[in-house]
């Protein structure tokens, strides 16, 4: 089964574990919404770049480089197989989350913006999101 949230640092109980002295504990949030990966930065030392341009949250697009830290990757994935329907999302989570539902942005339903399935997203991406950043405040990374 595929994880929907990923949590990036270099902590062993990361999801992704990257090594290095530059990456905090718990450095990054990866979250699966949409058929689409979007990243946001958990107050980082050294942050998180897409495309070479530093961001606190984004949508990550197939063909991305994503850099934690000063570490850059390629991201590679499929929306369609990973059940995206229709135009891209918007590029921040917050923006598609409160903004209109997809089937109200291709015209199919009138519904007010931020319905219950759009705020219980939100409410459960943020709730993983403080989740992390109060576990990497708790323990601390050691210093060397």
């Amino acid at each position: 089964m595929l994880k929907k949230n990923l949590l990036i640092g270099r902590r062993e109980s990361c999801d992704i574990v990257l090594r290095f002295a530059n990456v905090s504990a718990h450095h990054c949030q990866m979250a699966l919404i949409g058929g689409y990966w979007y990243v946001k930065d958990l107050r980082s030392r050294n942050g998180i770049k897409v495309n070479g341009l530093r961001v606190t949250e984004k949508r990550l697009d197939p063909g991305d480089t994503l850099s934690v830290a000063k570490h850059t990757y390629e991201v590679r994935y499929s929306p369609m197989d990973l059940g995206a329907v229709g135009p891209p999302p918007a590029e921040s989570l917050e923006l598609e989350v409160l903004g209109k539902s997809l089937l109200e942005r291709a015209g199919l339903q009138r519904t007010p913006p931020g319905g219950k399935a759009e705020r219980e997203l939100l409410q459960d991406y943020r709730a993983m999101i403080d989740e992390a950043a109060l576990e990497a405040r708790k323990n601390p990374p050691k210093e060397s």
